[in-house]
């Protein structure tokens, strides 16, 4: 399966010491981008939660939160870390001499300061062990969202492949009419210059031009990066870089192929391929 880069998970969880609620967005971008923003209370477990989520996601702009509520009242006033608070206290009063100005710390915020409840280590390697498997279950809710996504995306890009193919198929035939009929008018009009000139000139100068205006090679090229786009998509997995550059290969045969265009018809099945081309593109963009 191929994945998009944009994806959306929110889970929460009920634990001892509170609630413990992670939100994750990813969006585009060229490279893996991790943001997290922690509550101080688990703070100590981002390297792990960072591991989970490089190893889940391969690119892409991931922003990653993780919040905490204590449940204040489960404790009550026994809970609290005397020694914390009289620090605390300490550095109120050290900071409000040197600046009289600065507003007392509010109940709430004494409340959720890191330490001021009684720290009990079994407590708070539970707490990381629920935030480490709350952090699994959001990741795999996201690689959901992704794989949804990349799934859709990689339809729209399968059918603009089908287009192109049943366009080349179209032209494929008319090819060879369309540039016989070049060359006898290239012919004409050479005839009509020369005035009863060297036929041999005529002649060479028709070969070498037709050479030029020959398409069979973009054609066949722009089958094969075809086959090569419907071969990675199959293959699944982290394929936006190299769908990318299948991309810019198919434009650069389109715009060949329009510049040696000697018919309507292939003028129009050029263009034809350019806007699928470029609507392929858009959605890559999108691709992990």
């Amino acid at each position: 399966m191929v994945h998009s880069m944009t994806g959306y998970a929110a889970v929460a969880r009920e634990v001892a010491l509170g609630t413990l609620a992670i939100e994750v967005r990813s969006v585009n971008s060229r490279f893996l981008d991790l943001q997290f923003r922690i509550a101080e209370d688990v703070r100590a477990a981002e390297p792990q939660l960072r591991e989970l989520v490089a190893a889940a996601v391969a690119r892409g702009k991931v922003d990653f939160r993780v919040s905490f509520t204590p449940a204040i009242g489960a404790g009550g006033e026994a809970a609290l870390d005397r020694q914390v608070l009289d620090r605390l206290a300490a550095l109120t009063r050290a900071v409000r001499a040197a600046i009289p100005d600065a507003q007392p710390l509010r109940v709430s915020e004494v409340l959720h300061w890191p330490g001021v409840f009684g720290e009990d280590p079994g407590a708070q390697a539970a707490l990381r062990e629920a935030l480490v498997g709350l952090a699994r279950e959001a990741l795999a809710e996201l690689a959901a969202t992704r794989q949804r996504e990349g799934a859709k995306l990689a339809e729209m890009i399968a059918s603009r492949v089908a287009a192109i193919r049943a366009r080349l198929a179209d032209i494929a035939p008319a090819v060879p009419q369309a540039i016989a009929a070049y060359q006898e008018k290239l012919a004409a009009r050479l005839r009509e210059v020369l005035a009863g000139g060297e036929e041999e000139r005529i002649r060479q100068e028709i070969a070498m031009f037709g050479v030029k205006i020959d398409v069979a090679e973009e054609l066949s090229r722009l089958a094969a990066h075809l086959d090569e786009v419907e071969r990675v998509l199959a293959k699944g997995g982290p394929v936006g870089k190299r769908l990318d550059f299948l991309m810019q290969e198919l434009a650069r045969e389109a715009n060949t192929l329009g510049s040696k265009s000697v018919s309507k018809q292939l003028a129009d099945a050029a263009l034809d391929f350019k806007l699928a081309i470029e609507q392929m593109r858009e959605q890559v963009q999108n691709l992990e």
